[in-house]
């Protein structure tokens, strides 16, 4: 038996369609949101003044030891491992549909969903 998943986003903010999910922290606390493009480019430029004064941090945790900044594989979330999957097919690309997700595979969809 074959089963087909597709990850349908909301928009958060107006309910309309999303085209990502953005990630972004502040006061030691880590959020995702879903945003159509319009709103993900609003959220962009409205922090970059506060990003560009600011310091990158090693990213550390469960699963990343030596790997600091780096993000893992399947980005943490059975959620975000499913839309990088269902993506991928759509694209074209070969992705098994369990297991760890290529990290060339996972470097394409994000830097499409910039």
């Amino acid at each position: 038996m074959s089963r087909k998943v597709e990850v349908l986003l909301v928009d958060d903010l107006d309910g309309g369609t999303a085209e990502e999910s953005v990630e972004f922290g502040i006061d030691g606390k880590s959020y995702q949101i879903d945003l159509s493009s319009e709103n993900a480019k609003e959220l962009r430029e409205t922090l970059s003044p506060f990003l560009q004064g600011a310091r990158k941090v090693p990213q550390s945790g469960p699963g990343r030891k030596g790997q600091q900044g780096r993000k893992k594989a399947a980005g943490g979330s059975s959620r975000r491992a499913a839309e990088i999957r269902s993506w991928a097919k759509q694209a074209g690309k070969q992705v098994n549909d369990r297991g760890r997700i290529p990290a060339e595979i996972v470097a394409e969809y994000e830097a499409a969903h910039r």
